[in-house]
C-alpha cells in the first residue's frame, strides 16, 4: 500500500472531520495522549552515525524516522493511534525496528545494484514511549470513561 499523507491528515485532531465527530473533551484528552507519546518517541531517537544497541531506541542517520511519526484519531476504536508511517517505502522498516525482523537492502555497486537481506534485532521506541507517557494521562482517561 502506498503512503498517502493526505489520507493520514484526515485523522489529525484538528481536521474538520475529527472536530465534527469527536466531542471536545474526548478530543482534548486523546490528542494530548497522542502528542505526549509522539514527542517521547521522537526524543528517544538520537541522531548519530553509529547504530544503536539492540534493545535501545534506534539511531537516526537522516532524521526521516523522526519526521514521519504521527498521531491521529481512529474512529472505529474511538482511540488515538501513534506511530511512524512507512513514508513511501514497502520495506516495513519502522515495524522491523520496533519488533525486529528482516529488511531487503539495495546497494549500488560499480556494475549496477545488488540486494541483500539483513536481520534486524529489535530496537523498540514506540512501546517504551507509550508505557512512560500512559501514566501522565491515566487520570484524564478515567474521567473520560465516566
Amino acid at each position: 500500500m502506498a503512503f498517502d499523507l493526505a489520507r493520514v491528515r484526515q485523522t489529525f485532531f484538528d481536521s474538520a472531520a475529527v472536530m465534527k465527530k469527536v466531542p471536545p473533551a474526548e478530543r482534548k484528552i486523546l490528542s494530548k495522549a497522542g502528542a505526549f507519546v509522539r514527542q517521547r518517541a521522537k526524543t528517544s531517537i538520537r541522531k548519530r552515525k553509529a547504530p544503536s544497541a539492540p534493545g535501545q531506541p534506534p539511531s537516526s542517520h537522516t532524521n526521516v524516522l523522526k519526521k514521519y511519526i504521527f498521531f491521529g484519531y481512529d474512529p472505529t476504536a474511538r482511540s488515538v493511534v501513534v506511530g511512524p508511517t512507512v513514508a513511501g517505502s514497502a520495506t516495513g522498516a519502522p515495524r522491523s525496528l520496533e519488533e525486529g525482523g528482516t529488511a531487503t537492502l539495495r546497494e549500488r555497486l560499480r556494475g549496477g545494484t545488488a540486494t541483500r537481506t539483513v536481520r534486524i534485532r529489535p530496537r523498540p521506541f514506540m512501546g517504551p514511549a507509550f508505557a512512560v507517557e500512559l501514566d501522565k494521562v491515566k487520570g484524564d482517561l478515567r474521567n473520560l470513561i465516566k
